[in-house]
């Protein structure tokens, strides 16, 4: 048997299950996965996410709900909130022949910017990149492109609201 199976074999046990055990504190769940290999600027990883590969970027004042899916070539920006069930998916194949439709791996990276919220059960798919101060709601199927500060839901997602782009000072006003 080939060393590097084996290598992902052990990664994937203790990325997968060790680390992401219930059992744990956020804490050390976030150290483990740093020193695995996952790029975290977070301790907030609930229990039970998986991750599939350490080209990961978890950006700082990020959270990410139980049992996430996040495959490689995925980063989240700084200060995102993902809820339950999220799936991000950079893997798809190329269409095949009458005989095996699912041909050809292919990978495309996926980017979310900075400050978005994704509701639960949300997918992501390939190369789609969601700009800074989006929300996409739950259950959305998210195959294309957001613009930044829009609200997207829906199978395929698509745009549905402009959302306001307030700095917390001008929606809690600091009284002298």
């Amino acid at each position: 048997m080939d060393i590097e199976i084996i290598k992902d074999f052990i990664w994937a046990i203790l990325v997968n299950n060790i680390a992401a055990s219930s059992l744990l504190p956020n804490r050390i769940r976030a150290f483990l996965y740093r020193r695995l290999g996952i790029q975290t600027l977070t301790n907030a990883i609930r229990s039970r996410c998986q991750f599939r590969g350490t080209d990961i970027k978890i950006g700082y004042g990020s959270f990410l709900n139980h049992s996430c899916v996040v495959e490689d070539h995925v980063e989240i920006g700084n200060n995102c909130k993902i809820a339950f069930d999220v799936i991000f998916c950079t893997s798809t194949h190329k269409i095949g022949s009458h005989e095996m439709r699912g041909g050809e791996s292919i990978w495309k990276p996926i980017k979310v910017g900075d400050g978005c919220w994704i509701g639960a059960r949300a997918t992501v798919l390939p190369g789609v990149t969601i700009g800074d101060g989006c929300i996409i709601a739950a259950g959305a199927v998210v195959c294309s492109d957001c613009e930044p500060d829009g609200l997207y839901a829906g199978v395929p997602a698509r745009r549905i609201k402009e959302l306001r782009t307030q700095t917390a000072e001008e929606l809690i006003p600091i009284s002298s």
